[in-house]
């Protein structure tokens, strides 16, 4: 009965492996195709020739000046009025109200609380409210902006913009989990972004050799063992 037993599970383990052996081969031979270059190079990113920034300057407007060194301008509506989110060359970035022209200050610790309770779902939940420097912002955000992490009580990171008065990011930690997914996955733990590198592709080649491998193998048929063969 025993040997029935594992007779029967070997042969659900050839016909399974018949069932999954293309998708995996497909998987993993698609896979290495796509970590074989760089993504910036596939994007077309290396073929752009830089050229030297220009300020931007609008002639009648008293907020696009040459004084003003402006890399962007958006025109935004906040808290019912237009508001102008100005960065400039330095990527410092300001608040201006459209109408009066008056320069509109950083969003501190409580405007940061109310604008994720106003916009969040169980965002009047917030447990703690910190401020990260540009250079400084925490591993689930890495953007080089200036913002106030507000964690609420199941989790949630909100990231709200210091200077742009915009939520900017809302980490769960499903997103959490889902990027050290990531970086497990690209073998990528330091940054989890860079998705071609030698160790990647090795063992991407290396994946689909023995899937192409474990294909080939299995037009074998298997031989009974020396115990089963009966005597003549």
């Amino acid at each position: 009965m025993k040997l029935l037993s594992m007779c029967t599970l070997a042969k659900w383990h050839i016909w399974l492996g018949w069932l999954v052996g293309v998708p995996i081969v497909m998987w993993l031979a698609t896979g290495l195709f796509m970590v074989a270059r760089p993504i910036d190079e596939v994007r077309g990113n290396h073929l752009r020739i830089e050229s030297e920034a220009i300020p931007l300057k609008m002639p009648g407007s008293s907020l696009a000046t040459e004084e003003a060194n402006l890399r962007e301008m958006r025109i935004v509506m906040q808290g019912g009025r237009a508001v102008a989110v100005l960065t400039d060359m330095d990527g410092i970035v300001t608040r201006v109200d459209v109408a009066t022209g008056a320069a509109i200050p950083p969003l501190d610790a409580a405007a940061a609380r109310a604008l994720v309770a106003a916009q969040i779902v169980g965002g009047d939940k917030a447990e703690r409210v910190t401020l990260f420097p540009a250079d400084r912002t925490p591993f689930d955000f890495r953007r080089p902006i200036a913002v106030w992490q507000v964690q609420l009580a199941d989790g949630t990171n909100v990231y709200v913009g210091q200077g742009t008065g915009e939520i900017e990011a809302v980490r769960t930690r499903w997103w959490r989990a889902f990027d050290l997914a990531w970086g497990l996955h690209i073998m990528d733990l330091s940054e989890r972004e860079d998705t071609s590198h030698p160790v990647l592709i090795a063992f991407a080649a290396l994946s689909l050799t023995g899937a192409l491998i474990g294909c080939v193998l299995m037009f074998r048929r298997p031989r009974p063992s020396p115990a089963r063969r009966r005597p003549w």
